[in-house]
């Protein structure tokens, strides 16, 4: 819980750390060991954002371009996406992921090159499926406008 203060009549030290249980050494990463994983990627014209998640859809690690540090324009980038997904695949690899399925939704320039990004650090894809909502119709256009 922090530092207590332990006052004695002898001593002029004020401070000292009082005993606590020792924190565990191992990390939430290596506890959880995953071999198949959801890679979510949403790549728009602004920003590109991947999700991982077990097949639940509970998710592991994320990351967004704007996370790594890249700012305005630079966040839609394929640059800025491969290196968000080698960010994601060393996360990955900390899990256990051996194979993953990819849902990519948006269409921004990040979507192929954030996958390659994400697969240079070993991991199998098993498959890509595209998840970009289509409009059907849309909406009503608006009127002419009168003279």
């Amino acid at each position: 819980m922090g530092k207590k203060k332990i006052t004695d009549a002898n001593s002029t030290e004020e401070t000292k750390v009082a005993p606590e249980a020792a924190p565990s050494t191992s990390t939430k990463a290596s506890k959880k060991r995953i071999e198949t994983g959801i890679l979510n990627v949403e790549s728009t014209y602004n920003n590109t954002k991947l999700v991982l998640t077990d097949l639940k859809g509970n998710t592991l690690a994320w990351s967004t371009s704007g996370a790594l540090g890249f700012k305005g324009a630079k966040k839609g980038t394929p640059f800025a996406a491969a290196k968000i997904g080698e960010t994601i695949g060393e996360k990955a690899a900390g899990f256990g992921v051996k194979e993953v399925l990819v849902k990519v939704k948006g269409v921004g320039s990040g979507r192929e090159s954030a996958i390659r990004g994400f697969i240079s650090k070993g991991v199998n894809l098993i498959s890509i499926t595209d998840m970009t909502p289509v409009p059907h119709n849309g909406p009503k256009p608006p009127k002419p406008r009168r003279a």
